[in-house]
């Protein structure tokens, strides 16, 4: 069949083995002096290696080659690197959006009685403070969530307002649906102006919530949102989704979204809708039926 993998251009590659540890796969090795290609079976294609190598000698090329096996790379490779390998390639899959690996890798890790380390309790889970490697800066994974030390009881100051951002990244398309911070969370899905309208957004309805946030009319590719919605609903079980749009009529695409969602998913959640005028005001919250 033909899928995406790596090649490796053996007249630029030095040995210097940087692309090792970007590939928890197991499909890299270094063989007399060059990085080696070991398995078809063992590279996703996703490309992560590319980025550490110095001297350019690797690249994505579609060929001919053995299908990806994600259950043998769980067995072989993955499983026995421990809890802190595991993370690193769930969050490396849903990065990529290879929703149907991260569900093998789900599998597998529960049918070997394994736990899985990005839920709660786990060396490697929430309590963690871990980035995303490779990519975008921009699309690292860094839970916010130690740095809220606000006692809540104390009213805040409009002059020094400190933030209730838990996360990063926070655009839907970058974000990583089993991330620790949406493990067990309440979920708040913004409609990008809503913060924008309203001066107390962080207090009224960000304080304590993950967040997500999307433009229904102006971004692109609704059903990977959708995708990643359903991930939030049944891999990270979150506890209730609020949904902030504003009053404009586009806006509701955002309420669609997690229906259809909610029809994927293998788990209820409760959804509470609140429209927000443009000039700030709630003008209803409501515990909706999706």
């Amino acid at each position: 069949m033909k899928r995406q993998i790596i090649t490796i251009d053996e007249k630029l590659c030095t040995g210097c083995s940087d692309c090792i540890p970007a590939c928890p796969e197991g499909a890299l090795q270094v063989i007399d002096g060059k990085a080696r290609l070991i398995s078809d079976l063992f590279c996703d294609g996703l490309g992560a290696c590319v980025g550490k190598c110095p001297t350019g000698a690797m690249r994505v090329e579609t060929r001919e080659a053995e299908p990806y096996d994600e259950r043998r790379v769980m067995h072989e490779s993955i499983a026995r690197g421990g809890a802190n390998v595991i993370a690193a390639h769930l969050r490396h899959l849903a990065g990529h959006r290879e929703s149907g690996y991260l569900q093998t890798a789900l599998d597998y890790l529960k049918e070997q009685g394994i736990p899985n380390p990005l839920e709660a309790g786990t060396p490697a889970g929430p309590a963690a403070n871990t980035h995303h490697g490779g990519g975008c800066p921009g699309s690292r994974t860094m839970d916010l969530r130690g740095n809220v030390q606000r006692d809540p009881s104390v009213p805040m100051s409009t002059a020094t307002t400190p933030g209730e951002l838990r996360q990063w990244p926070i655009q839907l398309h970058l974000v990583t649906p089993i991330a620790p911070y949406y493990q067990g969370s309440d979920l708040l899905l913004a409609a990008d102006c809503t913060a924008f309208a309203a001066g107390d957004f962080h207090s009224r309805l960000l304080r304590g919530r993950s967040l997500a946030i999307a433009c229904p009319k102006l971004d692109i590719d609704m059903e990977r949102y959708v995708e990643k919605l359903t991930a939030m609903i049944d891999m990270a079980q979150v506890n209730t989704i609020t949904v902030a749009i504003m009053e404009v009529p586009c806006c509701g695409g955002l309420m669609g979204l997690v229906s259809k969602a909610l029809e994927k998913a293998k788990r209820r959640v409760p959804v509470k809708q609140v429209v927000m005028s443009v000039t700030g005001g709630i003008m209803s919250e409501e515990w909706v039926s999706c």
